[in-house]
C-alpha cells in the first residue's frame, strides 16, 4: 500500500502530491457500475425460472448445479461489491517530479510505475457520481501500447483535488519534455533549457 509504493520511489525524486479516491464516490461508483444492469436482467429472468420449477416440482440437484454457473455474472458482480473497500485500501497515488506511482489490486497488490517522460497525453474525466461529489478523474496515455494497439492508460479516479493534480502533472510533463527537446548549453551543471526549473547535479 502507501508504505511499499512509497519504498519504491528514488531517493533524487521530489513527492509532488500523494492521495486516494473518495471513498463516498469510489463505493457509488462501484455499486453503480455498468455491470449492474446486466446482473439485474440476468438475475430476475433466472430467479423466474427457477421459481416457476420449484412451484411445479421439477427443481433438482442437476438443475441447482446449472444455474449455480448460469447465475455467474451475478456473482461476479455482488463478489465485486463484497471487495470494494479492499480494493479502496489497496488503492493509493503517488506523483513526483519523475514517474507516476500506483497501487492497486484486491489478493494480489500490483504497482504500476510510468516516467513522467513517458506519458503521452494528460485528459480529465467527471462522470455523473464525480460531478455530484465534486471530484474527478486525470486519465494518463501512456506510449506503451496494449491489446489492439490501443495505449496503455493509467488512471487517477475519484480525488478531490482533480485539477490541481491535472495541472502539476502537465506542467511537469511539459517541463520535462522541453528540457528533452531544447537541452541548451549542451547540458552543464545548469541546464538552460526552455523554460524549465530542472537543473543537473554533475560535476562539469
Amino acid at each position: 500500500m502507501k508504505e511499499e509504493l512509497l519504498s519504491l520511489i528514488g531517493k533524487d525524486e521530489t513527492t509532488l502530491w500523494e492521495g486516494k479516491p473518495n471513498k463516498k464516490c469510489f463505493i457509488i461508483e462501484s455499486i453503480f457500475n455498468p455491470f449492474l444492469l446486466v446482473a439485474l436482467v440476468w438475475g430476475i429472468i433466472d430467479f423466474s425460472i427457477i421459481k416457476a420449477e420449484l412451484s411445479g416440482g421439477a427443481f433438482d440437484a442437476l438443475m441447482l448445479v446449472f444455474f449455480l454457473f448460469h447465475l455467474m455474472p451475478v456473482w461476479i458482480y455482488l463478489f465485486g461489491i463484497l471487495f470494494t473497500i479492499r480494493r479502496y485500501k489497496n488503492l493509493y497515488y503517488i506523483v513526483t517530479d519523475a514517474a507516476v506511482y500506483i497501487s492497486r489490486g484486491v489478493f494480489v497488490r500490483h504497482y504500476d510505475h510510468k516516467p513522467l517522460a513517458e506519458l503521452s497525453h494528460i485528459n480529465l474525466h467527471r462522470g455523473i457520481f464525480d460531478q455530484w461529489l465534486n471530484v474527478g478523474d486525470v486519465v494518463i496515455s501512456t506510449n506503451q501500447l496494449g491489446r489492439n494497439n490501443v495505449p496503455v492508460t493509467m488512471n487517477i479516479i475519484d480525488i478531490d483535488n482533480y485539477t490541481e493534480v491535472y495541472n502539476l502533472i502537465k506542467k511537469a510533463q511539459q517541463d520535462i519534455y522541453s528540457d528533452t527537446m531544447y537541452p541548451n548549453d549542451l547540458r552543464p551543471n545548469t541546464n538552460h533549457g526552455y523554460k524549465t526549473k530542472y537543473t543537473n547535479n554533475k560535476d562539469e
